[in-house]
């Protein structure tokens, strides 16, 4: 099915359209187009998807290159100093908004196309292999910014934008979401990156060491990613397999760290499409992407995945970063440099 026809078969009986209006869903709707001009900003396109069609619409600075570059050539260029909805939009009774019908339309982009899924496997392994580049030039005397700043360049350089660019050296390690500072390295330090390229975004997290050996909480918490990855399965209730993760953390030994950090849960053209909570509904559709980032202090396993009956497919695998089987999936260790 089209994006088209999976909105048109969500949308309840009398109701004729849905407005929608946010990048990722935007972007999801028209095949990956690019949406947003400030990385993280609101889309400059709104699309009205009715039964009788479609209507697209943009500010009139955005037209040229949507047409050149994104390949939307029926959008309707408005003012730019009007709004991108009109007020008729939204006092139509048989229209709803896109956060009316949030969780129809999360549902209809859970499971993603053959075409969707093509590319999500060729930005993860680009992306995977962009941050070992990066990871393996590092030295304990860079600082988390200069890093980070290597990570944005070589992102761009794929076509992709950085949508989350977090580096910790070894005296913010602590620190679950560690914006870059001046602050050098030292002896280990945690790179984490968020990419998109054709609105998919892929997640994934690596670690770095200069000396010492490897932090006593890292097998134990590869132990808890392997299985809530075994229990994401097509078919399975997200808060089946969140039970599962939360089982795991007691039984391995960190009782309460899931507190500290969301766990991740589905993911595609949002970061998390949703953090998934103890209050998450709805089950695993088959190809739906995932990445579950179960942590400890000072440590973290972090990778984008597919869902499928088939089993767990990596998308954000590098052949040359070390690795141990861990239920039989190629797992990252620390790079030793």
């Amino acid at each position: 099915m089209t994006a088209r026809e999976r909105v048109l078969a969500a949308l309840p009986v009398g109701v004729d359209g849905v407005i929608l209006e946010t990048p990722a869903v935007v972007s999801w709707y028209l095949g990956g187009a690019r949406t947003s001009v400030p990385l993280g900003g609101a889309s400059v396109v709104a699309v009205l998807v009715g039964r009788d069609g479609d209507e697209v619409r943009c500010h009139v600075m955005e037209a040229e290159r949507l047409i050149a570059e994104e390949g939307i050539t029926d959008a309707t260029a408005v003012d730019w100093m009007q709004p991108l909805v009109p007020e008729e939009w939204r006092r139509n009774p048989r229209i709803r908004s896109e956060e009316q019908l949030e969780s129809e339309l999360r549902i209809v982009r859970s499971s993603l196309t053959e075409i969707e899924a093509d590319r999500y496997r060729t930005l993860g392994a680009e992306v995977a292999a962009a941050l070992t580049t990066v990871a393996a030039a590092t030295r304990p005397g860079d600082t988390e910014r200069s890093v980070a700043g290597d990570l944005a360049d070589n992102l761009f350089s794929l076509g992709a934008e950085p949508v989350v660019l977090l580096v910790a050296g070894a005296s913010r390690v602590g620190y679950r979401h560690p914006l870059p500072t001046a602050a050098a390295l030292g002896e280990r330090a945690m790179l984490v990156v968020g990419a998109r390229r054709h609105g998919l975004i892929v997640n994934l997290t690596r670690w770095v060491q200069f000396s010492g050996s490897e932090h006593p909480g890292e097998s134990g918490i590869r132990t808890v990613e392997a299985d809530v990855l075994d229990a994401t399965v097509p078919g399975a209730a997200i808060a089946d397999v969140f039970a599962v993760l939360l089982a795991s953390y007691a039984a391995n030994g960190f009782p309460d760290e899931w507190r500290h950090h969301h766990q991740g849960g589905p993911t595609g053209y949002l970061g998390r499409d949703p953090k998934v909570t103890l209050s998450t509904t709805g089950v695993i559709a088959e190809r739906q992407a995932f990445a579950w980032n179960p942590s400890a202090q000072g440590v973290k396993v972090e990778d984008t995945v597919l869902a499928t009956s088939a089993g767990i497919e990596l998308l954000t695998r590098d052949p040359a970063w070390p690795t141990v089987e861990v239920a039989g999936r190629p797992r990252p260790l620390t790079m030793h440099l």
